[in-house]
């Protein structure tokens, strides 16, 4: 037993030296000149952790090398994240999965482009740029007529690095890396070595911390998004519509149905909810529920149909807006808001509108006044695009403009910042804005990339 231990002893300082040695390996390897992965994804990830553009030669001619030399440099330019891959319709790049696939051999969160043959799509991680935000730019990049591979992708480019939050890799550099000297790559080494354990705990101690508030916060949601959804069922069950009554026409029973759809997928989608920015799919689906309801009154009494419009800001249960009144809560200065009628009759009159309120260590609050776990829940029913504006000078507002994670994405998935490494520890359900796992990608189906020029 003593030489067992005699032996553990002179042999455990190798172990360091050991990963040293491979650590060193690895970083010279990336750093050789030509240095090339076994091919096809491989190629291309080993590619795009190097820098931000990858065109498969057999693709080189949809972006020239001027081009795509270019592009990369307004990439590295940004600072962003945003990673373009040029491929040729090939097997070893299946439409379905290509774009998940990249990212996940990249390994590095951040917004990632493929033009694959004569199609298009994008991804990227929720905490970089929301779902909806790379859906909506998909789309309008797609439905541009450009002529040329390198203008498309350059004005995806320009709009990307607006959106994007984060920075770029630091593998990317900004240098030839060709005149690193063989010391600088030893104490490289040694650095990852010494630190990597320390940052490693950190990083997971972050995430543990993190999971905690986001569970405490979902908790929190809960509570009122079971009330909204409730509140909507109740309206279903008092609505006196019948699909087979005299008078009902195909019309009728096209909002009657979707409206009982939005409200199945609004309780189907927070019995899913695992994280607080989940939530926000539910109350965009109650939004919708009871837009078709509006229509279906509308029809059913000879009206016109109502136009689009956010429902009311202070209870969206009151259902769709009718007009916008200047409006300024306590202490904060007057913006416009979106208001039912019956809340416009109240504000006319000079009494307090029927504000919707939460529970919080306070009391009850108007949401707006609650705090950071309501963001997902009012980004569902206000847009990303509105809410910060409609919340200027309220606590939830401030907390949004103060943390570009919650104002961005409303407290969306747990997951890597912008550039960092996080292997594939990333959701693909929440990766990119082509449907990935529901029938999207490159074959077609909502954001596929059948939608060449």
């Amino acid at each position: 037993m003593k030489t067992g231990i005699q032996t553990a002893t002179r042999r455990a300082p190798f172990g360091p030296v050991l990963l040293l040695v491979a650590v060193l390996l690895a970083v010279v390897t990336a750093l050789a000149p030509g240095a090339r992965a076994a091919g096809g994804l491989d190629t291309a990830a080993a590619a795009l952790k190097q820098g931000p553009v990858y065109v498969d030669p057999r693709a080189s001619g949809q972006l020239p090398k001027a081009d795509a030399d270019a592009l990369a440099q307004k990439i590295k330019n940004s600072g962003k994240p945003i990673f373009i891959a040029v491929l040729p319709r090939a097997a070893e790049y299946p439409p379905k999965t290509v774009l998940q696939d990249l990212r996940t051999k990249v390994g590095i969160s951040g917004v990632y482009a493929i033009e694959l043959g004569n199609g298009f799509n994008a991804g990227a991680d929720p905490r970089v740029m929301p779902r909806a935000a790379v859906h909506n730019l998909v789309g309008a990049v797609k439905r541009s007529d450009y002529p040329t591979v390198a203008q498309r992708l350059n004005d995806f480019v320009d709009i990307a690095e607006q959106q994007a939050r984060g920075h770029a890799p630091s593998s990317w550099g900004g240098a030839d890396n060709s005149g690193i000297d063989t010391g600088t790559l030893v104490g490289l080494g040694a650095l990852v070595v010494i630190g990597g354990g320390g940052a490693y705990a950190l990083a997971r101690r972050q995430r543990r911390r993190r999971a905690e508030e986001e569970r405490a916060a979902l908790e929190a949601l809960r509570v009122v998004v079971d009330e909204d959804i409730t509140a909507f069922g109740e309206e279903l069950d008092r609505l006196d519509f019948s699909p087979g009554e005299p008078g009902a026409d195909d019309a009728m029973r096209a909002d009657y149905s979707h409206a009982l759809d939005t409200y199945e997928n609004a309780k189907s989608a927070m019995a899913r909810a695992e994280h607080p920015g989940e939530v926000q799919a539910v109350t965009e689906a109650l939004e919708d529920g009871r837009f078709s309801l509006a229509r279906l009154a509308a029809r059913r009494e000879g009206r016109p149909l109502p136009e689009r419009r956010l429902p009311c800001f202070f209870d969206p249960r009151h259902g769709p807006s009718v007009v916008d009144v200047a409006w300024a809560p306590a202490g904060g200065a007057e913006r416009t808001v979106p208001v039912c009628a019956a809340d416009k009759s109240r504000l006319d009159d000079g009494r307090e509108p029927l504000a919707r309120t939460v529970r919080t260590e306070r009391g009850d609050r108007p949401y707006w006044d609650a705090g950071p776990a309501y963001a997902p829940w009012a980004g569902g029913y206000f847009g990303g695009g509105l809410l910060p504006g409609l919340l200027v000078g309220t606590v939830l507002g401030n907390i949004m403009m103060s943390s570009p994670a919650y104002g961005a994405d409303f407290g969306g998935p747990t997951g890597a910042e912008g550039g960092d490494v996080s292997g594939a520890d990333f959701n693909p359900d929440d990766f990119g804005g082509g449907g990935f796992g529901d029938g999207g990608g490159f074959d077609g189906g909502g954001g596929g990339f059948d939608g060449g020029f």
